[in-house]
């Protein structure tokens, strides 16, 4: 099991089973806000789906490809932050996120990452994270930039978002940079 304090307000821990309805109530209480950037909104319409997310998660975990972390915030499911993939070979992997619509705007996240990849860093021994953001979602940019990622470029019409597609900014921190980034 996976649990990562934060800071004195704030915990990252695997998802369980038993958050799905904690989970599902957080993310329709935000749907129209979270829909504007994140593409699986409108297919997750039910607690069963949030369970089969939640399952996979934990899949993803044993497979040592992944996890997916809930954010508790003064002891309230707050949001989600995860990772993608871990390619050990190259010792890298993605971060994607989301907070619930109440959560934002109090540092939270960028919290919740900065723990996260210290520990990706750290004790996982990965050279390479990477976050991709839609140009326009200036809130979810201002992680990364925050935290010293690189902005290394732009995948042009990178994911299908309900009816367009969207370009992502890659954003990079290798190892040797975190250690003075991150201070």
């Amino acid at each position: 099991m996976f649990r990562q304090r934060v800071d004195e307000n704030t915990s990252l821990k695997m998802l369980e089973l038993r958050d799905a309805d904690e989970l599902f109530a957080l993310l329709d209480a935000s749907r129209s806000h979270l829909r504007t950037w994140l593409p699986f909104v409108d297919g997750t319409r039910t607690v069963q789906d949030i369970q089969d997310f939640i399952q996979s998660g934990l899949q993803q975990f044993a497979n040592s490809n992944g996890v997916q972390l809930g954010i508790w915030h003064h002891g309230q499911l707050a949001g989600v932050l995860g990772l993608h993939y871990i390619q050990w070979t190259h010792r890298m992997t993605s971060l994607g996120y989301w907070l619930g619509e109440g959560f934002q705007g109090k540092g939270i996240m960028t919290n919740a990452c900065r723990a996260l990849i210290d520990f990706l860093f750290q004790e996982y021994g990965l050279n390479r994270v990477e976050i991709r953001v839609a140009p326009d979602n200036l809130k979810s940019r201002a992680i990364p930039e925050r935290l010293g990622f690189q902005q290394e470029g732009c995948r042009r019409q990178a994911e299908w978002l309900y009816d367009h597609y969207v370009d992502h900014v890659l954003y990079g921190m290798l190892a040797q940079d975190w250690v003075h980034a991150s201070r």
